[in-house]
This record gives C-alpha cells, structure tokens and sequence, in this order.
C-alpha cells in the first residue's frame, strides 16, 4: 500500500468507523488474541483517576473504554468523531455522556478534566501534535494525560512476525469477522507507519506536557505514554 492510501480526510476516517461500529469490539477481542482487554486494564491503571475526578475519554468509540471509570464512580466522558460509534454506545450504555468531538477542536473549556486519556485514536487524527496540545488546554494544571498506542516490538525478530502478521493475516481475519473488512487494511498501515516510542514521547513533549514516560505492553506491540500538565 502506498503512503498516499493513508491520506485519508477527516471525514473519510470517520466514515470508515462508522461501518464498522457495529462489530468493532467483537473484531478487536478477536485481531487482538484478546490481549484489548488486559491494554484497557493497563490503561485505566495508568490513569488512576479517583471517584468524583473528571476523565475526558477521547477516542472511546462504543465506550468500552470509558465503562471501567464509569464503575469505578470517575465522572467519564466519552467522546468520538464517529457518529456510527457514539449511537453504538449510547445503546449500550445510555447512562454515560457520549459526545461527538474532534480531538484537534474539542467542545470543552480550559482546564476541564483532571486526565484526558486516548486508546488506539492518536494514530488516525490528521494532526497528532494539535490534538496533544488540544489535550494539554482542556487538562487542570498538574493533571495527566495517557495515550494507549500501537508501537514497535522492541525485539527484531518479533518485530517481524508482527509485521507480516497485520499485512498478511489480519485482514483476512477481519473479513470473517468485521462489518467492513477493508478498513482494516488502512487500519495496518497506519499501525506499521507510527513511530515509535521515543518519536511519540518527542511529539508529546513538544506539545508542552512535561514528565513524558512510557510503559510497553505486550513487547511493545502496544505502549502507555503518560505525561503531567505543568503547573504554572
């Protein structure tokens, strides 16, 4: 696939999640050999937002993402571009917030949540550095921002049997399994065109969080990053 096949608009991106919407979760558990639900743990750990705290979830789709601070008494919002993923889970979850937002324009005052948190969106957002900055103004001062991402095995040889498994055996998979199947064709590249650990922690850095860490799942298939917003 050329790089010109990741140059989606905006709408085009949402568009494609809204046909997948439908069957997005069950086709994640199963792409995922079910290791989404241990990242969505890790993620929701790494927050560690308190009862009665405020948690923008950006990117949350059918809010499965959100549901965990939701029962843990957190004040969760989630929020999406997709239209299909929000009616998706307001019929799930019709006691949460959903909120159609876009990550570079969000509909929130400064200083709005004590944590913004993103799972698996940063990658399709036409601008990842814009959005982080959209992030760090809707954030309090001192509070935390977690982006849960894929990212790069750290040992080579794995790195290689990951990457023929998303071009090779994943859209296949997704075929049997998903609502639109060649999404996920774009979905792998752009898995296999984001940078790194270090080049994500850079960009988060640069959009004025400070205290960039980050932590890897499963190999580094997937990383943590968390970061603090200055206290001025």
């Amino acid at each position: 696939m050329s790089r010109a096949s990741l140059e989606k608009q905006p709408a085009e991106v949402a568009r494609m999640f809204d046909t997948v919407a439908e069957k997005y979760d069950v086709t994640n558990d199963v792409l995922s050999l079910g290791q989404d639900r241990l990242w969505r743990k890790a993620t929701v750990r790494a927050v560690g937002a308190r009862p009665g705290e405020a948690v923008l979830d950006i990117a949350a789709g059918t809010g499965t993402s959100s549901e965990p601070f939701a029962d843990a008494g957190v004040q969760v919002v989630p929020a999406d571009f997709s239209v299909g993923m929000l009616r998706v889970g307001r019929r799930r979850r019709p006691d949460l917030p959903f909120t159609a937002a876009d990550a570079m324009n969000l509909p929130f005052g400064d200083d709005s949540f004590d944590a913004v948190t993103m799972s698996f969106g940063l990658r399709n957002v036409e601008d990842p550095a814009a959005a982080l900055r959209e992030f760090l103004r809707v954030t309090r001062p001192g509070g935390r921002l977690v982006v849960c991402e894929f990212s790069q095995p750290t040992n080579g040889a794995f790195r290689q049997v990951y990457v023929n498994y998303l071009m090779r055996a994943l859209p296949p998979i997704a075929r049997r399994t998903s609502s639109n199947p060649d999404s996920y064709v774009y979905l792998a590249e752009s898995i296999r065109a984001w940078p790194d650990q270090r080049g994500l922690a850079r960009t988060v850095e640069e959009a004025g969080w400070s205290d960039v860490q980050w932590r890897n799942l499963t190999g580094g298939i997937v990383a943590l990053h968390r970061a603090t917003k200055p206290v001025a």
